[in-house]
């Protein structure tokens, strides 16, 4: 029997109903297949940090890493800047843990919860590689005489020719997989340093893949070419900030950030990788019973996904569109009247 140590981290808000609920999957796993999932919960999170004034215990990093995998719930809660949350709990793990590809599915399930008209669902279906331990959100710079006329701040960008290289050969990789075709999210006309390092990279390293097709496209362009032609998408990579931004986009094409899963991948497995769906904490539903739970149960796919490759980790996505185009089980934001429990449950039931 395969033995995993899953640390879980429930956080803030609706990351608690929603953890609570996307952890039956992993006991239909164990149902179904020779497998345990050990689970160790950690009290972490925002309404840690206001009675602790930190984010996780101080050698937190230490115990996670004994963890083959952490699931994450959400981080957020009114009286801790959004930036403290961040940087003390996710962006800590992500970089502490050389998680360098953040994977973001954009697919489409159901044709009704798209927004735009006439696109069916083979219209929407492409994957998002975010770099994801250092470019914009690197950490670097500072704050000069900020109450003065002559304040400043720096905010400083870092690319090194390692990281990039790797995040793009993950990509480069997934797309000969897939429909062999792949795009680069850039500013390099703005940008002349580190968007001009990044357009070389991924243009070098497209001499090693020939088969793949490529294109790079100014950020700007490529927000409004995902509303227009979304079709025309399957592999994207992007650097941290343009692939944060333009995977909420994408999570809108969906139909919502109810469907909105991400990984944060170490993909060599020197340390655990984490799973968290991307939909926020929302304080204001917290404890109500009528969070979506469908983008922590898709979360737990890609968890999946990473720790046991070799099943077919879809029976989990065919569950939750069994459900969708059933239309009878859904939560308040797809237009339904059932629980958190309820839509978790009538997933469970179909794997």
């Amino acid at each position: 029997m395969k033995t995993f140590k899953i640390a879980v981290i429930p956080g803030d808000g609706i990351g608690v109903d929603v953890t609570m609920e996307g952890l039956k999957v992993l006991d239909k796993y164990e149902e179904l297949f020779d497998i345990k999932f050990e689970k160790t919960f950690f009290p972490w999170g925002c309404e840690y940090y206001l009675k602790h004034g930190k984010m996780m215990d101080d050698d937190g990093m230490d115990v996670l890493k004994n963890y083959d995998a952490i699931l994450l719930g959400a981080v957020g809660f009114p009286g801790v800047a959004d930036h403290v949350s961040l940087h003390g709990l996710l962006i800590k793990i992500r970089q502490g843990f050389d998680q360098y590809i953040n994977l973001r599915p954009i697919k489409l399930l159901n044709k009704n919860y798209c927004p735009l008209k006439n696109k069916k669902e083979e219209d929407i279906d492409f994957v998002v590689i975010r770099e994801n331990v250092e470019g914009e959100y690197s950490n670097v710079g500072g704050i000069r005489n900020g109450d003065k006329a002559e304040g400043f701040a720096l905010q400083t960008s870092v690319f090194t020719r390692k990281n990039t290289e790797r995040v793009m050969k993950y990509a480069y990789d997934l797309a000969m997989e897939r429909g062999k075709r792949l795009t680069s999210v850039t500013k390099s006309n703005a940008l002349n340093y580190s968007m001009v390092f990044w357009d070389t990279i991924f243009g070098e390293l497209g001499q090693e893949y020939k088969e793949v097709e490529t294109e790079s496209i100014h950020v700007d362009a490529l927000s409004m070419y995902f509303v227009q032609k979304p079709e025309a998408y399957d592999v994207v990579v992007g650097s941290n900030l343009f692939g944060d931004i333009i995977t909420d986009l994408g999570a809108a094409l969906q139909g919502g950030l109810g469907f909105a899963a991400s990984a944060n991948i170490n993909p060599e497995k020197e340390y655990p990788s984490m799973f968290e769906p991307v939909h926020g904490s929302a304080p204001d539903i917290a404890g109500m019973g009528i969070a979506n739970p469908i983008a922590m149960i898709w979360t737990i796919k890609l968890m999946m996904d990473h720790l046991l490759p070799e099943l077919d980790n879809d029976i989990i996505v065919n569950a939750i569109k069994s459900v969708v185009d059933e239309g009878k089980v859904l939560t308040k934001d797809m237009g339904g009247n059932a629980t958190t429990v309820e839509v978790a449950e009538a997933i469970v039931q179909r794997i």
